[in-house]
């Protein structure tokens, strides 16, 4: 078939190959500092976060459920995993530090089950529970994550020259060494102008041109610059630590060894659990963005399973796990890829620089790097939310800033979001309470009626229940509920408590034009409300069309 392979990569009609080829390698570029970065988090050798952005880069880019995306070594998993050394170094004081990584992919591998299952179980699609604002809070977040993780690499060069770290230390203490000084300022001003021409051949070239991505030959103009005016500068090479490598081989096979008993599953549960929830909230958050900038949609519980199977692949071959990265996959799709074909050429060229490409990499200036990931920071950020604030209604706007400072200064994505959906889902309710009506009309029989406007749930019973009056209403009570819904065991519990208060004024109420749903959930309950005060079983309103009546 003429777009055989185009179908196989994601994409629609004939790829372009060389942008998806170019993008990919742009990717693998920014994969690596972060890989490595991530890695000294957890306390682990470089090497576990490249082994990791490889393994999660190449399954999740041909079995995901979002062509485009990249997922690799992340900070969301690292901090985890700093947690679980520090509980398995204190329960094992004399463990070695082989040991303690077989406790690490174990976790990993376990928490692929877990995502693997949420996957095959359909509860992807719950994703969609996420509110708006609560989606502005987390990329929002993420943008001054990315942002702030840059930062240590600028002030690097202040904390490694005394002089400079003295001046900006305000002590007040006369600085003798003046050469030190103006070597250090120097410095800084080198790493300062290298990133500022990084962004400024990003921003400005897809203005000119969008034959190559931007990003790439950002950082690889600012590269043959350093090289070709031997410029002093910060490289890769030089955020290791002594002894500390990224050259190594095709990741090697381990089956993790720990003991099989409860205790071991103790241990690693807790952590398995956090770690599928928040690698599969990062993705599936991510992937949701990405849908958006591409104006097309991807499959939630494929990526769910994707993402378990990488993570599992990722602990059988030494690799920390991780999850969707949205800074490497907008840089990606902002390249203008759209399939398959560019996360496998990240993943794969990741793999090639590790193997054969360690001392070039080594090399890159890392101003080009800070460069590349402001912008992503930059371009992250949602800034029409700003926007919004006095549009959005203020309860929107809370959660919107609350998930973005929880995820700004404690890293942890899965808290920030449930924390913003259950703020949205309690604004959701106080406002649906509030709107809990009952017109009230006396016929010719003398026959009382209520007609209720609004649904009836645990926010709206007390504002229900206030509306009636058993002790001076007439000795027969209709309530209508054409207009409304019964929702939940609040709602039955609250007409229970209404039926009781008029039948010990030996008065008789009776419900009216319940909706199908209503009476099966009335039914369910007849062992609480009297099923014979409900009147017309027959008179049903169709669920998707309220104000019709059959």
């Amino acid at each position: 078939m003429k777009y055989s392979f185009a179908k196989l990569i994601g994409a629609k009609g004939a790829p372009n190959y060389k942008t998806e080829i170019l993008s990919g390698l742009t990717v693998a570029l920014a994969l690596v500092p972060e890989a490595i970065a991530f890695a000294m988090i957890a306390g682990f050798s470089p090497l576990t976060g490249l082994y990791a952005a490889f393994v999660m880069g190449f399954i999740t880019s041909i079995f995901g459920g979002r062509p485009g995306m990249i997922s690799g070594a992340t900070g969301a998993v690292a901090v985890v995993l700093v947690g679980l050394v520090y509980q398995v170094k204190a329960v094992f004081p004399e463990i070695s530090s082989e040991e303690v990584l077989n406790y690490v992919f174990s976790t990993i591998m376990l928490a692929g089950l877990i995502q693997i299952s949420i996957g095959v179980l359909k509860l992807g699609k719950f994703i969609r529970l996420v509110p708006h604002p609560v989606m502005y809070g987390f990329v929002n977040g993420l943008g001054i994550i990315i942002f702030m993780a840059q930062i240590p690499s600028i002030t690097s060069i202040i904390s490694e020259n005394s002089a400079l770290s003295s001046f900006f230390s305000f002590s007040g203490e006369a600085i003798t060494n003046t050469a030190l000084l103006k070597e250090g300022w120097m410095e800084l001003a080198t790493m300062i102008a290298l990133v500022l021409l990084t962004m400024f051949i990003i921003w400005k070239l897809p203005k000119l041109t969008k034959a190559v991505p931007a990003s790439l030959v950002a950082v690889l103009t600012v590269s043959i610059i350093v090289v070709a005016f031997g410029i002093e500068t910060t490289t890769v090479a030089d955020t290791l630590l002594p002894g500390e490598t990224i050259s190594g081989s095709f990741p090697p096979f381990s089956c993790p060894s720990i003991p099989f008993n409860l205790d071991s599953l103790m241990i690693i549960l807790p952590f398995a659990v956090i770690i599928a929830g928040v690698g599969l909230i990062e993705s599936l958050l991510t992937l949701n963005i990405i849908d958006e900038v591409t104006e097309s949609r991807g499959s939630s519980n494929r990526e769910c399973v994707a993402q378990g199977v990488a993570n599992i692949t990722s602990g059988l071959f030494s690799g920390m796990g991780g999850c969707a990265m949205i800074g490497q996959s907008l840089i990606n799709t902002s390249a203008g890829a759209r399939t398959r074909l560019s996360g496998v050429v990240a993943s794969v060229m990741l793999l090639m620089f590790v193997m054969f490409g360690a001392s070039i990499i080594g090399k890159l200036p890392m101003a080009a790097l800070v460069g590349l990931m402001f912008m992503v920071a930059i371009t992250t950020f949602e800034w029409a939310s700003l926007r919004t604030f006095r549009k959005m209604p203020k309860s929107d706007v809370f959660v919107m800033v609350a998930v973005t400072l929880i995820i700004a200064f404690t890293h942890n994505l899965a808290i920030a979001v449930a924390v913003g959906v259950v703020f949205s889902a309690l604004a959701y309710a106080w406002e649906n309470a509030k709107r809990i009506r009952a017109r009230k009309h006396i016929d010719e029989n003398g026959v009382k009626y209520y007609e209720i406007y609004g649904p009836l749930f645990f926010a709206s019973v007390k504002a229900f229940t206030d509306k009636f009056d058993p002790t001076n209403d007439p000795d027969e009570v209709i309530v209508d509920f054409a207009e409304s819904r019964i929702v939940d065991m609040s709602a039955i519990a609250a007409l229970n408590a209404i039926t009781e208060r008029y039948s010990k004024q030996n008065k008789r109420i009776r419900l009216r034009h319940l909706s199908e749903d209503c009476h099966k959930l009335l039914l369910n309950a007849d062992e609480i409300i009297d099923v014979n005060v409900i009147e017309d079983p027959r008179y049903r309103i169709p669920l998707d069309h309220p104000q019709k009546r059959s």
